[in-house]
C-alpha cells in the first residue's frame, strides 16, 4: 500500500486495536510526520487517527540452525545489533545493499522483524536456505564481489577466485558469490592429468607456475585442481611390450623423463627397456606405435635410411636377414622397410626365374654390373638381392600347345611375335605384348563370331587375357578374313578350322541387316556363312492402278565358293559388308520394278510368276531362269517364296475381300447350278433307261408275243385267209416304229433340259461380269466428272478474277466504307449511334462526353 493512503474501512489494518502476539510485528504509518516505525509484539497496539497500518501484522523471521537468508536494503545496525535510527525516528537503510543472516548459533537465533524498506531476498521461492556442507574432495569456487579482507586476514580484491575446500560448512557473505562446485580429478595408475595454469600462481607442489604453462600431475589418487588452473585433458600411459615401443618427438627443447636432454623436433624409441608404461610430457608427442619386427631364417627386409654407431645413414639401405631361430629389431625414427614389408628368400624351382636389375654399379661375382643392366637368374637355386640389385619380376614357364599361343615382345628389337607348340622362359629381354582388338571383335569372340544388336546387348563379356593369343573356332560351312596389317594382304580361312592371330592380324567384321523387315546393322559377325540359307524380308510394291501391297518374301542363299577356291575368288564374299541387306534392296527393286506394270487384278491371279520372273529374269526363250547372281560378291538367290500378300490401303483391302466374296458366291452358285445340273441329268438319263428297258421289255414281250401269233396265224393258216396274216404282221410292224419315236423322243428331251440348263449358268456369269464392269466403269466416270467439275470451277473463278482485275476488286472492297464517309460528311455529322428502341441510352451522359472531346 502506499504510503499516506488510508486503507478502505472494511480492511483489517484499518482496526483501531491491533494485538500483536510474540514474534509478529507491524509497520505503522504516521500522515503527520511521514514516517513509519516497526511495532513488534507482544503487544496491543491502539491506532491513532493519524496511523495508519502499511504491513502486518506480519511473522517475523525465524532462522533454524545452519541455516541463512539474504536481505536487501538492510538496516543500519550499532555496536549491541539494535538498528540505528535517524532524526524522524526512522531505522536508517543502507539502500542497494544485500546482507546475509546467519543462524550459526551465535547470531541471529532469535526471530527477527523486517524494518520498513528492507526485503527479503526470494520470498516467492525459499528465501530460507540450509548452509552448503563441502565434503571431502570437494571444493567451491568462490569469486570476490568487493574488495575486503576475509577471515584469514587475506586481502581480496574484487574478481578473485579461490576455493573454499571441504570438508566444511560455508558460510556465505554478502561480499562473496558462489561460482560452482568444484570435485576433485581421480588418478588412476597409469593416467595423468594435462594441467594449465591461467594465471601466474604458486602450485601444490611449491612451484611458481606462469599463465599458459602447461604441466602433468602423475600422483595417483584425488587431485583438486586450484582455482587458478585447469585440467586440459586426461593422458592415458602407453603400454610398452617387447613386441610394442613408443616413437616419441620432442616438441621443444627439454630434458625427459629419463633425465635425457632432448632438442626440438628430435624422436627416440621409448622400449621395455626404458619403462613398461609411458606418460608423455606436454612437450613432448608420441607419433605412432612401432611394432617389432621378426625376421625368420627364411625371410629377409631392406631397411632404408639405417641407423649405425648412433648416426642415421641417409640415402643408404641395409638388408638385413634373420638367423638361427630368427631375429628381432625395432625400427629406429626414420628407417623405414623398402615396400613397408618383411620379404621371403626368393626360392625358385627348376620351371622359374628371377629377372633383376641393377640399381647402381656393383660387382656380381666375376662380372661387372652397370647401372640398368638386367639380367635372368635361374632355378633351382635360393636367392636374396643386394641392396643394389631391385627383383622386376619373378617368371614361370609357360607350357603351350600346337593350339596355344602368346604374344612376346624383344625390348632391344621392339619385334613382336607369337610363340607356339613349346614351353616358353622369356629372355631378359622379353616381355608378355598386349594384343589390343576393337570391342566388337572382343564381344563377337566371346559369343562364337556373331551378335544381334539388340539380343545379345545386354550380356557381361569377361576380360580376355590379351597376352594369350586371339583364338577363333571356324564353324563348318563357314569362313573368316584375317587381314594382315604388316603385309597389307587379306586371307579367306574356310571352316572347320582353328585361326589364331599374328600381331599384326586382325578379323573383318561384317555389319549385316536382319530382323524383318531388313534393318541395317543388327548383326555383327567375323564368320560368314556360306549356306545355302534363307532370308526374309517384307517389301510394299504399287501396281499399275495404284494398289499399294505387302509382299513378304523369303529368298534361299548360297555363296558359290568352296575350299578349293581360289584365294582372288574367295576374297570376293567379303567385298561387300552387308550382302543381306545388298540383296534384299535389289531384288526389292526388281520386284518394285516388275509389279509396277502390273495391274492388281493380274498380279492377283499370276503373284508367283511375276515375283520370279522380276528376281530371275527371263531367258532367251522367254522361261524363267532358276538363280541370280551377284557377282560382286558371288552370292547366288536359287529360290523364291511368297510367304504372304497383304494390301496396304484399307479400301483395296475391302475391295479385294469383296470381290473374293463375289467370286466365292459365284463359285459357289456356279457349282450349284452344275450339281443341280448333273442331278437332273443323271435323273433323265435314268428315267429314259427305265423307258428304254420298259421298250425292250415290252418289245421283246412283243417279239414273244409275235412268235405266239405266228405261230398262231401258221397254225391258224390253214384257217385264216392271207389277210389276216398281213393286219397281224402291218400290226407289229406299226407297234415297232411306235416304240423307237418315243425312245428318241426321250433322248431328245434331255438333251433339251442340258442346253437349257448350260444357257442359264452362262447367262448369270455374264450378267455378273457385265454388273462388275459396270460398276467400276461408273466409279471411273463420277471420279472424271467431280475432277472436271472442279477444275471448271477453278478455271471459272480464275477466269472471273482476271476479267474483273486487282483494281475493281479493290474498288468494290472500298466502295461501302467511302459512301458511308461521303454520307457523313453531306450532312455535316461526325458520328451517329443506331439504337432498336428497347435498349435506354443515357443521352446526358453521352452528350457530356461529346461536349466535353469538343472542349
Amino acid at each position: 500500500m502506499k504510503r499516506g493512503v488510508a486503507p478502505p474501512s472494511s480492511s483489517p489494518q484499518n482496526a483501531v486495536v491491533t494485538r500483536l502476539r510474540r514474534d509478529e510485528y507491524l509497520h505503522v504509518l504516521d500522515d503527520n510526520e511521514n514516517t513509519t516505525r516497526c511495532i513488534v509484539g507482544p503487544i496491543t497496539f491502539t491506532r491513532k487517527s493519524h496511523e495508519v497500518l502499511v504491513e502486518g501484522p506480519s511473522k517475523c523471521i525465524s532462522l533454524p540452525p545452519q541455516t541463512y537468508c539474504r536481505v536487501g536494503n538492510p538496516c543500519v545496525r550499532g555496536a549491541g545489533g539494535a538498528p540505528e535510527l535517524d532524526a524522524n525516528g526512522e531505522a536508517k537503510v543502507r539502500y542497494g545493499d544485500e546482507e546475509v543472516r546467519v543462524n550459526d548459533g551465535r547470531q541471529w537465533t532469535s526471530p527477527f522483524p523486517l524494518y520498513p524498506g528492507e526485503a527479503l531476498k526470494d520470498a516467492s521461492e525459499h528465501p530460507i536456505k540450509k548452509l552448503t556442507v563441502v565434503a571431502r574432495n570437494t571444493a567451491l569456487l568462490l569469486r570476490a564481489e568487493q574488495d575486503f579482507v576475509d577471515a584469514d586476514g587475506k586481502d581480496r580484491k574484487a574478481g578473485d577466485e579461490w576455493l573454499f575446500e571441504g570438508p566444511a560448512t560455508y558460510v556465505p557473505t554478502e561480499k562473496v558469490k558462489f561460482v560452482s562446485k568444484c570435485n576433485a580429478r581421480v588418478i588412476k595408475p597409469n593416467e595423468a592429468l594435462h594441467m594449465r595454469a591461467r594465471i601466474d600462481f604458486v602450485d601444490r607442489d611449491g612451484k611458481q607456475r606462469k599463465g599458459g604453462e602447461e604441466w602433468l600431475v602423475k600422483s595417483d589418487g584425488a587431485y583438486l585442481p586450484a582455482a587458478e588452473e585447469e585440467v586440459v585433458s586426461t593422458v592415458e600411459a602407453r603400454v610398452v611390450t617387447d613386441r610394442k615401443a613408443v616413437e616419441v618427438e620432442a616438441l621443444i627443447t627439454h630434458v625427459d623423463g629419463f633425465g635425457k636432454k632432448r632438442a626440438a623436433g628430435e624422436r627416440w624409441l621409448v622400449t621395455s627397456k626404458d619403462t613398461s608404461s609411458f606418460i608423455p610430457e606436454v612437450t613432448e608427442k608420441v607419433t605412432r606405435t612401432v611394432p617389432i619386427t621378426t625376421l625368420s631364417n627364411r625371410q629377409y627386409c631392406v631397411v632404408v635410411d639405417p641407423f649405425k654407431n648412433g648416426v642415421q645413414l641417409f640415402g643408404h639401405r641395409e638388408i638385413r636377414r634373420g638367423e638361427g631361430e630368427g631375429t628381432s629389431f625395432f625400427l629406429y625414427p626414420g628407417e623405414r622397410l623398402v615396400s613397408d614389408k618383411v620379404l621371403d628368400v626368393q626360392v625358385l624351382g627348376a620351371d622359374e626365374a628371377l629377372l633383376v636389375k641393377a640399381i647402381e654399379g656393383f660387382k656380381d661375382g666375376k662380372t661387372q654390373r652397370k647401372a640398368g643392366d638386367r639380367w635372368l637368374l635361374r632355378g633351382p637355386l635360393e636367392y636374396v638381392p643386394p641392396v643394389e640389385v631391385e627383383v622386376v619380376d619373378k617368371r614361370t614357364t609357360i607350357p603351350l600347345d600346337e593350339n596355344e599361343g602368346i604374344y612376346i615382345r624383344n625390348l632391344n628389337t621392339g619385334e613382336v611375335s607369337m610363340v607356339t607348340n613349346t614351353a616358353h622362359m622369356r629372355a631378359a629381354e622379353e616381355v608378355l605384348w598386349e594384343k589390343d582388338v576393337p570391342p566388337v571383335v572382343e564381344e563377337l569372340l566371346h559369343l562364337g563370331g556373331s551378335k544381334h544388336a539388340i539380343r545379345d546387348s545386354k550380356l557381361q563379356i569377361p576380360v580376355r587375357d590379351k597376352t594369350r593369343a586371339v583364338r577363333l573356332n571356324i564353324a563348318h560351312n563357314a569362313a573368316v578374313q584375317v587381314y594382315d596389317y604388316a603385309g597389307k594382304e587379306p586371307k579367306v580361312i574356310f571352316g572347320p578350322d582353328l585361326v589364331m592371330l599374328e600381331p599384326d592380324e586382325c578379323f573383318t567384321v561384317l555389319s549385316l541387316s536382319g530382323d524383318t523387315p531388313k534393318v541395317p546393322h543388327v548383326i555383327k559377325s567375323v564368320q560368314l556363312q556360306l549356306g545355302p540359307d534363307f532370308m526374309t524380308d517384307v517389301i510394299t510394291v504399287e501396281t499399275s492402278d495404284h494398289a499399294r501391297l505387302e509382299l513378304k518374301l523369303s529368298y534361299n542363299w548360297k555363296f558359290d565358293v568352296d575350299s578349293n577356291t581360289p584365294q582372288e575368288e574367295a576374297k570376293k564374299i567379303f567385298c561387300v559388308p552387308d550382302f543381306v541387306g545388298d540383296a534384299c534392296k535389289a531384288i526389292a527393286g526388281r520386284v518394285r520394278g516388275q509389279v509396277a506394270m502390273e495391274s492388281f487384278e493380274t498380279f492377283h491371279r499370276n503373284s508367283a510368276k511375276i515375283i520370279r520372273a522380276a528376281v530371275f529374269g527371263l531367258d532367251d526363250t522367254k522361261k524363267v531362269r532358276d538363280r541370280f547372281e551377284f557377282p560382286a560378291n558371288r552370292l547366288v538367290i536359287v529360290n523364291v517364296d511368297i510367304q504372304s500378300v497383304e494390301p496396304v490401303d484399307q479400301r483395296t483391302r475391302d475391295s479385294l475381300q469383296k470381290s473374293v466374296q463375289l467370286a466365292i458366291e459365284i463359285m459357289t452358285k456356279s457349282q450349284e447350278a452344275a450339281a443341280r445340273h448333273r442331278a437332273e441329268r443323271e435323273a433323265q438319263k435314268a428315267n429314259s433307261e427305265l423307258e428304254r428297258r420298259k421298250l425292250r421289255d415290252s418289245s421283246e414281250s412283243e417279239a414273244q408275243k409275235k412268235e405266239f401269233l405266228k405261230l398262231q396265224a401258221e397254225n391258224e393258216a390253214i384257217e385264216a385267209t392271207g389277210q389276216a396274216r398281213a393286219e397281224a404282221e402291218a400290226r407289229a410292224e406299226a407297234m415297232i416304229i411306235e416304240a423307237n419315236s418315243e425312245l428318241e423322243q426321250a433322248n431328245l428331251k434331255a438333251d433339251a433340259q442340258r442346253i437349257t440348263a448350260q444357257a442359264d449358268l452362262e447367262m448369270l456369269t455374264g450378267k455378273n461380269k457385265s454388273a462388275l464392269d459396270y460398276q467400276k466403269r461408273a466409279d471411273d466416270i463420277e471420279v472424271t466428272k467431280v475432277s472436271k467439275l472442279s477444275q471448271i470451277e477453278a478455271d471459272k473463278f480464275a477466269a472471273t478474277m482476271e476479267a474483273i482485275g486487282p483494281e475493281t476488286v479493290l474498288a468494290m472492297a472500298k466502295a461501302g466504307p467511302e459512301l458511308q464517309a461521303q454520307l457523313l460528311e453531306g450532312l455535316g455529322l461526325k458520328g451517329y449511334l443506331i439504337t432498336d428502341g428497347n435498349s435506354p441510352i443515357n443521352l446526358f451522359n453521352t452528350a457530356g462526353g461529346m461536349i466535353g472531346g469538343a472542349n
